[in-house]
């Protein structure tokens, strides 16, 4: 398939090459609103906790979670902007370290004997597999949901054959081609992307 340029949705578009809160193409979305949502409670909480972790002499855990918790609200600003921008392929990217982060700290939480395992730098000899660490976080409730989750996010982090299918954008009514740049008009993959993001993700607070 050829690589295609720009995917406008309208004539206004076509002139717009920084969106804003007030004219992105996916606002109104519910999911869109939903992820948003997040974010702000996300934000909210880390305002008045991160205060209190500058008082208090922290834990091995407490250290972890200082690190961990602002990168994952990082990654999930950069996801939005992301999405505000049309560049859904890259937000997608995202999804994996944002859900890898989250599963640590659950992992960590549920498990506390493997922070030193953390402590030792979370080495790819020793440290579980994200598949792994939500196996462990479902445990009987989620058997086997791991390698299910992680399988699309793997491939379109490693950039496998089956990952083709997230990069794809309509060029006219008969054919599709893997976009380039920004992409305007497809609806249905924001939903299918944020959903994927919200059960990650709750699959990693269960």
């Amino acid at each position: 398939m050829e690589a295609i340029p720009m995917l406008h949705n309208n004539e206004q578009s076509n002139n717009i090459s920084v969106f804003t809160p007030g004219n992105e193409p996916y606002l109104g979305r519910e999911t869109v609103h939903a992820f948003d949502n997040l974010i702000i409670a996300c934000m909210e909480e880390n305002e008045i906790v991160s205060a209190l972790t500058h008082r208090i002499v922290k834990t091995d855990m407490q250290w972890a979670a200082c690190q961990l918790i602002p990168q994952s609200i990082n990654i999930a600003l950069s996801i939005r902007e992301l999405i505000r921008q049309g560049y859904l392929f890259g937000a997608f990217v995202l999804i994996r370290p944002l859900a890898e982060r989250a599963a640590i700290l659950l992992y960590l939480q549920a498990s506390p004997d493997k922070i030193d395992i953390w402590k030792r730098g979370w080495k790819h000899s020793e440290a579980p597999s994200l598949a792994q660490m939500l196996d462990n976080i479902g445990k009987a409730k989620f058997a086997g949901v791991g390698r299910e989750f992680t399988r699309p996010f793997n491939d379109i982090l490693h950039g496998k054959p089956d990952s083709a299918i997230w990069s794809l954008v309509p060029i006219d009514e008969n054919t599709m081609g893997h976009g380039v740049s920004k992409s305007l008009t497809i609806q249905r993959f924001v939903t299918t992307f944020l959903y994927r993001l919200r059960l990650g993700l709750q699959l990693s607070w269960l």
